[in-house]
């Protein structure tokens, strides 16, 4: 079987979209499935005032047709409400094809954070969107009831996983930092909440690994914190199991993969009981979830590692393959069994 993914969010971005979207195939190809990329590589671009080093791709109608010719998919699946998944989006009702889509980012609430735009504008747009899939898959229980609660149909779970191989407590080195260190990871952005973790009272290091248009300002405003800037997954692994505790003060996330990346560092998580947290901590004794940051944070010091590892490892992106695969099966064409179609991951379509 082949599934396209059509997806705004590609290299060199660093995100969870990126990410899932890469384990996704990695996972799926052991599966005997490939996934190729519908990626904004190949189109013209043009930058977002906002996110510093991020373009949006200007596909044209004619390009997105040959770029899918080029990929003869079984099944379509539009991962971004971008450009890009718009475009392939079109493409698909104009030929009657049936596609999926998820929903992966909180789109009204990361845009009402910046500019005066009812969300209630943009809830509606994202339902018109996807409601034109035969599925939409989504991380978590508590983003089903949400989206389900908000007239959105035919919702359909695809969790998340975790390399547990890359992620784990014996890659931890010495920070040389004040213990305890109280650690986040992600994009430093405003959406991310970072100022509710930076201006707490707390003993020992906050550390931000991470880059984003809100950095410089932040900097200025918290000296003490340690900003480590972006870091390849294989060093991120060695800092972010160094760490005490993770704090996750985002309150617009729809999973946070990262999350899971901490547990199998043997990291117990602080946060917010949002949506995110809820659904990967829950009351498993892997992290505090409280309203009061601070008091989340030196409650997850005395959280078990080993308990957070164990907790970790029934996360496999193999399990998260075989759920995108079974919601992808609904929409396929033509011979999805066929032995020619084994596992070859295409990383990026080129017409």
């Amino acid at each position: 079987m082949r599934i396209l993914v059509a997806t705004d969010a590609w290299r060199p971005q660093v995100n969870g979209v990126v990410r899932t979207l890469n384990s996704l195939a990695r996972a799926a190809a052991k599966l005997g499935v490939t996934i190729a990329f519908l990626s904004p590589e190949g189109f013209p671009s043009f930058p977002v005032p906002t996110y510093p080093g991020l373009r949006l791709a200007l596909p044209g109608r004619r390009r997105i047709a040959e770029r899918i010719a080029a990929a003869r998919p079984d099944a379509i699946h539009v991962a971004t409400e971008g450009p890009i998944g718009f475009a392939v989006r079109a493409y698909c009702r104009r030929h009657d094809r049936p596609f999926t889509t998820s929903y992966t980012t909180r789109f009204p609430e990361y845009i009402s954070a910046r500019w005066p735009i009812p969300q209630a504008w943009i809830y509606a747009a994202l339902h018109w969107f996807h409601s034109a899939a035969t599925v939409t898959m989504v991380a978590t229980p508590s983003l089903t009831a949400e989206l389900s609660g908000r007239g959105f149909a035919n919702l359909g779970r695809w969790t998340r996983g975790v390399d547990t191989d890359l992620f784990r407590p014996d890659r931890a080195i010495d920070l040389g930092l004040p213990r305890p260190v109280f650690m986040t990871v992600g994009r430093v952005a405003v959406e991310k909440n970072l100022e509710a973790f930076l201006c707490l009272d707390l003993p020992g290091s906050k550390v931000i690994v991470g880059t984003g248009p809100q950095e410089a300002e932040l900097k200025r405003k918290f000296p003490d914190a340690k900003f480590l800037g972006m870091l390849d997954n294989g060093i991120l692994a060695s800092h972010l199991a160094a760490a005490d505790v993770f704090v996750f003060p985002s309150l617009t996330d729809t999973f946070g993969i990262v999350q899971l990346e901490a547990l199998a560092s043997g990291v117990p998580i602080a946060a917010f009981p949002v949506t995110g947290p809820k659904d990967v901590v829950a009351d498993h004794p892997v992290g505090v979830l409280h309203e009061d940051l601070a008091a989340a944070c030196m409650g997850a010091l005395s959280l078990s590692r080993e308990a957070c590892r164990a907790f970790a490892l029934n996360y496999s992106w193999e399990n998260s393959a075989r759920q995108f695969i079974t919601h992808a099966r609904k929409v396929a064409t033509g011979n999805t069994g066929a032995p020619e179609l084994a596992a070859t991951i295409t990383e990026t379509v080129h017409g």
